[in-house]
């Protein structure tokens, strides 16, 4: 059906017979439509239908005809048919049939489609060869059906077909590439007549087609897109689209009606309404264009008028073509699909639909007087104000915005109300507007209140009585889901020297449209840059910061997810490697994108992990027959080193050196000269023409040409390299810097060695042109002295610079390269082992590690035991023994034995990369004390400038005024000079000394050296502080919060102490464990699982009996049967008759208890065939459940339970064969640290408090062990938050220390969240601080480190304020009288000093040692006692004073719980807790004595 037209070019054509010759033989062939030679132009235009023809049979066809045929376009243009609506009389004397094959005969006709009623014919023809009128002669009694004219290709035909029968096609399509692949198949496709709309996806390789059957079909759609090149498949059978009632009514009347009702609908297309949308996501003038042509060229649509300004369009339609609906989604379904548009708020509660009734009956009057509120009140709150100026600058800014008709702010009430037009603005927009000045800004929950302004508006008629709802698309919505399409990218920025480099940085990044925020990490040379993809992408953003001046490179594997694969692939020749490479790989399962590029020879692949790992895809590339391997990631640190910066400084360094040397030589010789000419003056009063000449007979001042000295002149040639080469550096950054409206450090060095090389130069010159007599006195010993010291400076921070990310490299370093993948066959054989790169290792993989080798994942062992240094990850120094079951960390090292484990962490999810992670994003992030320095120098560049212009001209004047200060005070003055030139060198050289001393660098590196060295001896001693604003806030805490379970104690329930209740004659001890270990090894519930643990290792034994007939009552017990333990005691005597063998002095009593057992049972355990099991009925629970199964419980008994439930233990009792034998007692123990750690932090000046979810006995209990006096007891997770809330508001900074599993909110509130033990569970959202050890003691470290921390960001600042401070004036001449005198290049050294003196004091923190336990011990000796209960004061719940305090919302509760499931889920450690989630109470559970852990049970 796709018609084409093609040009040939034909020679040897001689006359027109030629010309009709061609075209009667080639218009007789199949599927030519028509053919046009010209013999002037040599060519023969041809419309053909491709599925018949291709233009290479057509040359072939003329060529035979004795003409030389050259195609003159290879490609052939499509042909855009249009399309006629043919009304068939009823009593037609021709089928249907008859008719579409009488139509197809006459050339021109490309297709006919008959309706299924067939009383329509659509024809689809070609305008240039046929018309309308004649293709109506040649179906007699035929006529022109009124309600769909003559439409151009592509609109939307009568309203009745279009809307019935219009069906979503999915289609699959493979092999395409980039994204003229995708606007290929668009264009092509698109252009067909039917098609209403496509979409083509180039992530998911498929194409959304919106078409009408009656014109075209799916088959031919697919074909089509075959026809293309690309492969194509039904993803799901078409569908129709889902029609709306109003649709369907509409229809219904139109189809019963007939033509009729296309008449008059017809007529109806006066009746047009205007609907104002708006429209965010516009960009610019194509957006506009776009959206226009889109739209207007629906027949429904009369006019449409799209402004960028106002983020609005304004539509002129006909209600009974469209609705409101369908246009929104018809603006945007136009490309690129970006559009959001919405109705402003106030047309939210009047829908805009046309009525249900029939568009036969009459239309209601329009509703005129519709109040259309013009404008809208919000209310932003505003945190941050601090004065009146604040709340001036805002309501100066935003008033200034498009669309705001007022503003005011209230400083009391922290917020603004703001009056707004919807069109123009939306609350979002002035949300963020208020955010960019600084302030924290929200909107509030009564955000929007329309002002109903009464006023008629020309622009909206509506209908009444409408019936369909709102449009629900608000503005703030849509600013909610905008939030959602925010992607995150890290940049590398090189060349950024101190503070007013990053703050340059950041200040012009924000101003761009779709950044929403960016951080820029001086340290770590990373800028993290939060984004919208719809507007701006990574490389325009790195685009952006070299343009400022600096080096950038979007770091490609950065926060790249899991599934992510980059592949270089050898042996590709041309295309089709490339298409045979992706549709294999689309193909294979898992494979979610796929793109090879031939140039770069490089694959990039999208897979889905759970499916599918690297390795197998590279094996599918292999079996292809290409050769691949892993584009290599830098593992190194190689960006924080600064190896390439500290190479460039010392070269500028060593270059400025070489020219400064001898320039230093002459100076100094000139000095010592000067010296002796003065006390010859002194002591021989020689006259002043004398000194004159004896001054001009030196060897330096011998004049090469008048006015040109010796000196002068090599001064000259030593000073241009410096200046240019050495300088060349500081010139460029200047330059940029300048540029775009800021200064920095390099214009000052600019600034102060160009205005002393040029003034030099100027004077030399006037004097050579003056031939003076006297050489005059120049500057050229400036710029290499302070190019020297600068550069020296420069070099030395770097080296110090990369010192202090040591921390951080030595972590990245830690990780392994390569893994030894083994392949296990039954009972763990091996079968075969591969070295390959550890990026390739899938979840699920056996990974070996021979001793002395990395862990290269996280991964649980199941064969092999071990030693395992773990030191450099959790900084524990001993040793942890591995055995199968246990957990391993990626980075750890292997000591002694070898181990097979399972990988369960991989690549990016791994311990150590979390880790890592978490240290480069703490030290990208800032303290609050540094965003003020940077604040600071962003100020200091022009404000030292300005010093130095009002030093230059004061001294001027003074010298004027005054000659004699000057003359006294200045260096190397002699009366061979005259005196103006004597206060212009002086006043110049104190100018210059200003710029040249103060230095701003050592204000922006006070606290992110210290901060940087910090965060990385934290992490190497387990503690992991995420940035600057948590390390400064630690040394401000007064309050210390503790959880109890799992924090304060470890979290899961042991056994503490079992009673026997029978003589070992009637029941031997080692037996009942046996008994009850078997019988709760079938229980999930936390204190089963403690009694099983405790039997197997009280037997020595991995494996227990069997154990049947298992019931559980929730709240009482367990009953079962219990067998097969004979073997199990059998082994255990065994075992321990041999130790008794080896050590014969022992006494033997396990031997006598166990005589008792039947000697048969030696032989039945090793003829397990011949033995008859004994079976055990087993109870186990608490006194009811004992009650209950008619046993009774003694005094005694009771009396050891109730002892043991006032310690907080909980007793189990436990009975077999009816006999109660045993009572188990079980607690939660506390940490052995845990006292010491509480009386340290008490030593420390830190109130301690424990907050439990538990009951108050075990809170009282647990509180009295480890010393702590204040208690919150029965207090819900949620209500944690509130009482942090609650301390804070007493105005205490609070730390909550918990582990994170269901303390997310408490530690998210708190002004220091640390979360401790967390293992493997590095990635814990809410934490502040993460321990990665299960110690208590680390939480002392951390808050003593951040003392340490903060006194020496303080020092710094001290450090850095004093050379400026003090510099400053001594620069300027302000201590003349006391003889304080400075050259340029000792400011320069100072300048420099001060820097290194700044680095190298945050150096320092690197001698930081976390307090040793016995150091506080001994220190603590006689104050850990444990407290009496008098002492201890137990709050219930919440207290009533808490009831105000807010509650987290449900949302936040259920995102906080999510997570810290997940959190429980990959931690082992917590597996018991987890049960506990899902299973509040099972058996044995006290009930009211032990109401298990509310800490977590939800």
């Amino acid at each position: 059906m796709a018609a084409k037209s093609i040009v040939i070019g034909v020679e040897g054509m001689t006359c027109n017979s030629c010309v009709q010759t061609i075209e009667q033989h080639v218009g007789k062939m199949n599927g030519i439509h028509n053919i046009k030679v010209s013999l002037e132009d040599k060519n023969a235009v041809v419309i053909y239908d491709s599925k018949l023809q291709t233009p290479a049979t057509l040359q072939e066809a003329i060529y035979d005809m004795g003409f030389d045929a050259t195609l003159a376009d290879s490609n052939p243009q499509p042909v855009l048919p249009d399309t006629i609506f043919l009304t068939i009389p009823t009593q037609s004397a021709l089928t249907s049939k008859q008719i579409c094959s009488t139509l197809l005969k006459n050339k021109g006709i490309v297709d006919v489609k008959m309706s299924s009623d067939q009383k329509t014919a659509v024809v689809t023809f070609i305008s240039s060869i046929i018309n309308g009128k004649q293709i109506i002669q040649m179906v007699p009694g035929a006529d022109l059906s009124i309600s769909a004219p003559e439409v151009t290709p592509g609109t939307c035909e009568d309203s009745s077909w279009s809307q019935a029968s219009s069906i979503v096609l999915r289609l699959k399509v493979e092999g395409m590439t980039c994204h003229s692949c995708t606007s290929t198949i668009e264009g092509k496709i698109g252009k067909l007549q039917g098609i209403q709309r496509i979409k083509v996806s180039l992530d998911n390789q498929e194409a959304v087609v919106v078409y009408q059957p009656h014109l075209i079909t799916a088959e031919e759609i697919k074909h089509q897109i075959e026809a293309a090149g690309f492969t194509a498949s039904f993803k799901k059978q078409p569908r129709p689209l889902k029609l709306s009632a109003i649709d369907l009514e509409r229809l219904r009347n139109t189809q019963t009606k007939g033509s009729e009702t296309a008449l008059k609908e017809n007529s109806n297309v006066n009746d047009t309404k205007t609907v104002v949308f708006r429209i965010d996501g516009m960009h610019c003038n194509s957006c506009v264009l776009s959206i226009q042509s889109t739209i207007s060229a629906l027949p429904s649509v009369t006019s449409i008028v799209v402004s960028l300004e106002k983020k609005s369009a304004i539509i002129n339609y006909n209600p009974n073509l469209i609705s409101i609906d369908l246009l929104r989604k018809a603006i945007e379904a136009v490309s690129p699909e970006t559009f959001k548009v919405s109705l402003p708020d106030e047309y939210e509660n009047v829908a805009l639909f046309p009525t249900l009734a029939s568009p036969l009956k009459s239309p209601h009057p329009a509703m005129k007087d519709v109040s259309q509120p013009l404008t809208q009140v919000v209310v932003i709150n505003i945190e941050g104000m601090t004065c009146n100026s604040c709340v001036q600058s805002i309501e100066g800014v935003i008033s200034q915005k498009a669309g705001v008709k007022s503003i005011h702010v209230s400083l009391a009430n922290h917020n603004g109300t703001i009056e707004y037009d919807p069109l123009q603005t939306c609350p979002e927009d002035l949300r963020s507007s208020i955010e960019d000045m600084g302030f924290e800004a929200s909107l509030s929950a009564k955000a929007e209140l329309p002002l109903a302004i009464a006023q008629p508006s020309p622009e909206v008629q509506l209908d009444s009585h409408k019936t369909e709802p709102p449009s629900k698309v608000s503005p703030t919505h849509l600013a909610r889901q905008e939030t959602k399409t925010i992607s995150k990218c890290y940049v590398q920025v090189t060349g950024m020297t101190c503070a007013s480099c990053v703050a340059n940085i950041e200040r012009n990044l924000r101003r761009e449209d779709g950044i929403h925020s960016i951080l820029v990490a001086l340290m770590a040379g990373k800028a993290e840059v939060r984004y919208n993809p719809a507007v701006i992408h990574p490389s325009a953003i790195a685009e952006l910061i070299r343009e400022l001046g600096f080096g950038a490179t979007v770091m490609e594997n950065c926060g790249e997810g899991d599934g992510i694969l980059e592949l270089v692939v050898r042996g590709m020749t041309c295309a089709s490697c490339v298409h045979k490479i992706e549709s294999t790989l689309m193909k294979t399962n898992g494979v979610l994108y796929c793109s090879v590029a031939l140039a770069t020879n490089k694959a990039h692949i999208k897979y889905d992990p759970e499916i599918i790992g690297p390795r197998d895809v590279i094996q599918v590339i292999r079996d292809l027959g290409f050769t691949t391997s892993l584009v290599k990631k830098d593992r190194s640190a190689s960006h924080l080193d600064h190896k390439q910066e500290i190479r460039q400084w010392k070269r500028s360094f060593v270059v400025s050196l070489v020219f400064c040397i001898p320039v230093m030589g002459l100076m100094i010789y000139m000095m010592v000269m000067d010296s002796q000419l003065a006390d010859a003056h002194r002591h021989h009063n020689m006259s002043s023409e004398e000194m004159e000449a004896l001054h001009s007979s030196m060897v330096l001042e011998y004049q090469l040409l008048p006015g040109l000295s010796v000196m002068n002149f090599l001064s000259f040639l030593l000073c241009v390299p410096v200046q240019m080469f050495g300088g060349w550096h500081f010139y460029i950054q200047a330059y940029k810097a300048l540029k775009h409206k800021t200064a920095n450090m390099d214009v000052l060095i600019v600034l102060a060695t160009s205005i002393a090389f040029v003034y030099s130069f100027v004077i030399l010159l006037v004097a050579m042109a003056e031939k003076a007599k006297v050489n005059p006195v120049t500057f050229f010993d400036t710029p290499p002295m302070l190019f020297v010291f600068i550069s020296l400076g420069r070099w030395l921070e770097h080296v110090a610079k990369g010192k202090t990310s040591e921390a951080l490299a030595r972590l990245i370093s830690l990780q392994a390269t390569e893994a030894t993948i083994v392949t296990l066959g039954p009972d763990n054989v091996l079968l075969s082992e591969e070295q390959v790169d550890v990026e390739l290792v899938q979840r699920g993989d056996i990974v070996k590690v021979i001793p002395g080798g990395k862990f290269p994942v996280d991964g649980r062992v199941i064969e092999g035991h071990s030693m395992v240094d773990e030191s450099l990850i959790t900084g524990e120094a001993m040793p942890v023994t591995k055995k199968p079951g246990n957990t391993v960390i990626a980075g750890s090292i292997n000591q002694n034995g070898s181990l097979l484990i399972s990988a369960t962490h991989v690549g990016a999810d791994t311990t150590l990369s979390q880790i890592v992670k978490l240290v480069e994003e703490a030290q990208t992030s800032k303290a609050p004390i540094q965003q003020f320095a940077d604040k600071l120098s962003g100020y200091f560049v022009p404000s030292i400038v300005a010093v130095s212009v009002v030093t230059l001209f004061a001294w001027i004047i003074i010298g004027f005024v005054d000659f004699e200060i000057v003359e006294r005070y200045f260096l190397g003055y002699n009366k061979s000079i005259s005196a103006a030139e004597v206060i212009i060198r002086f006043a110049f050289q104190a100018s210059i000394t200003v710029l040249c001393i103060a230095c701003p660098c050592s204000l922006g590196l006070a606290t992110p050296t210290a901060v940087m060295v910090g965060t990385g001896v934290g992490a190497q001693n387990g503690i992991l502080i995420k940035g600057g604003e948590p390390l400064e806030m630690a040394h401000k805490v007064k309050v210390v919060v503790f959880d109890k379970t799992g924090t304060i104690t470890h979290g899961t329930p042991e056994v503490t102490q079992v009673k026997f209740l029978v003589e070992s004659n009637q029941l031997p001890h080692n037996k009942m464990l046996a008994i009850v270990g078997t019988a709760e090894s079938n229980s999930e519930h936390p204190l089963g699982v403690a009694i099983t643990k405790y039997c197997k290792k009280e037997l020595e034994s991995e494996t227990l009996g069997t154990c049947t007939d298992f019931q559980v009552v929730p709240g009482c017990g367990i009953s079962c049967k219990v067998t097969n333990i004979e073997a199990l005691l059998y082994r255990k005597n065994k075992m321990v008759e041999e130790n008794n063998i080896k050590n014969v002095t022992l006494v033997k009593i396990e031997e006598n208890t166990d005589e008792s057992v039947q000697p048969a049972l030696i032989i039945d355990a090793e003829l397990p065939t011949t033995m008859t099991s004994q079976k055990y009925s087993v109870l186990i629970g608490n006194r009811e459940w004992m009650n209950r199964n008619g046993l009774l419980v003694k005094n005694e008994v009771d009396k050891a339970m109730m002892e043991h439930e006032r310690r907080g233990r909980t007793a189990v009792l436990a009975a077999v064969d009816g006999v109660l034998c045993g009572l188990i007692a079980i607690a939660d123990t506390v940490k052995p640290e845990a006292e010491l750690a509480v009386c340290t932090l008490k030593s420390m000046g830190l109130e301690v408090v424990l907050m439990t979810g538990d009951n108050s006995k075990t809170a009282r209990s647990i509180a009295s062990q480890v010393g702590i006096t204040k208690v919150f007891a029965e207090v819900l997770p949620s209500h944690k938050v509130a009482k942090v809330k609650q301390l804070q508001d007493e105005g205490k900074r609070v730390a909550m220390v918990g582990d994170g599993i269901n303390d997310s909110p408490a530690l998210a509130m708190a002004n220091v969240g640390i979360a401790i033990g967390t293992g493997t569970d590095v990635a814990i959202e809410a934490a502040d601080v993460v321990l990665i050890r299960d110690d208590l003691m680390d939480v002392v470290a951390s808050i003593d480190l951040s003392r340490k921390t903060v006194k020496r960001i303080r020092i710094n600042f001290v450090f850095a304020l004093i050379y400026n401070l003090i510099g400053v004036p001594i620069a300027a001449g302000v201590f003349l009288p006391i003889g304080l005198v400075l050259q340029p290049w000792m400011g320069s050294a100072a300048m420099a000093a001060s820097s290194v003196s700044v680095v190298l004091s945050s150096l320092l923190l690197k001698m930081y040692q976390k307090p040793s336990s016995e150091k506080l011990e001994f220190r603590a000796r006689g104050q850990m006692r444990h407290k009496s209960p008098s002492e201890i004061s137990v709050h219930i719940g919440i207290d009533e004073t808490g009831t105000g305090s807010p509650k987290l919302s449900l949302m936040d509760r259920i995102i906080n719980y999510s997570r810290a499931s997940i959190n429980s889920l990959f931690s082992d450690k917590r597996s018991v807790n987890s049960i506990v989630l899902n299973e509040p109470d099972k058996h044995s559970l006290l009930v009211g004595d032990f109401g298990e852990d509310g800490d977590t049970a939800l």
